[in-house]
């Protein structure tokens, strides 16, 4: 009942985030900049120390995560390129969005929260405490994953009805992760390999896509404090959690 009730938390809390996006997609360029420093935090705070800790507690090799790592950048980076190609003519590449690689980037990001919904399940399995402390975690973060998920289907030129929706995914499926821990057990080392993968997709949609767009037309000083805030907000996240 307790993993429910703090689900209930996680989307409320990416709700609020994505709603914030939208409600002020004018000043998109400042909240990118802020996204990009989220996601490279999140990936080098959060998901490489989660890594680190499982292959110690295994005992097994880090390569395999890091390959999977690698995997990650690369295929986003194929997905991307595959999807915008076609248009390269009409536009003479002079935007490189496309509706179909925000698409990509909110499904790999409502993936992620479905499986933040499992790990709340999962640690309220274990003891209270331990769910409790998951739990926290994964609100703490769900704001920016809300705003994530906006940013990189409005910078794709998605309408914001269709950014809406993905919201709403990405807000409901850790309700389904918290039903699923239920279900089944997902072994260790393939949960090692899933977050390798997806670390990579997290730098390559931080530093490849937002921070690039982010700067391309409103360079300044407080773009850069805003990336910087962003990796710090994780950072104390992360810490205090």
């Amino acid at each position: 009942m307790e993993a429910i009730l703090f689900s209930i938390g996680t989307f409320v809390s990416t709700l609020l985030g994505g709603l914030f996006g939208i409600r002020y997609k004018d000043r998109l360029h400042y909240i990118i900049s802020f996204t990009a420093g989220v996601l490279i935090a999140v990936a080098f705070f959060d998901i490489l120390p989660e890594i680190f800790g499982m292959v110690a507690e295994l005992g097994s090799d880090i390569t395999l995560a890091m390959v999977a790592l690698v995997l990650g950048f690369f295929v986003i980076h194929i997905l991307e390129k595959m999807a915008v190609i076609h248009s390269s003519h009409e536009e003479e590449y002079a935007d490189h969005h496309h509706p179909t690689v925000g698409y990509i980037g909110a499904l790999g990001l409502a993936f992620h929260s479905f499986l933040d919904g499992l790990g709340i399940g999962l640690a309220f399995q274990v003891n209270t405490h331990i769910g409790f402390l998951v739990a926290f975690a994964v609100i703490a973060h769900d704001f920016s994953d809300g705003l994530n998920t906006v940013s990189i289907m409005l910078l794709n030129k998605n309408s914001t009805r269709k950014s809406i929706f993905f919201l709403v995914l990405d807000a409901v499926v850790p309700l389904l992760g918290v039903g699923a821990a239920y279900l089944f057990h997902i072994p260790t080392q393939w949960l090692v390999v899933y977050l390798g993968f997806f670390a990579g997709f997290l730098l390559y949609i931080g530093a490849s896509d937002l921070l690039p767009e982010a700067h391309s037309k409103h360079s300044s000083y407080k773009m850069i404090g805003l990336t910087i805030l962003g990796a710090l907000f994780i950072f104390v996240v992360t810490r205090f959690t």
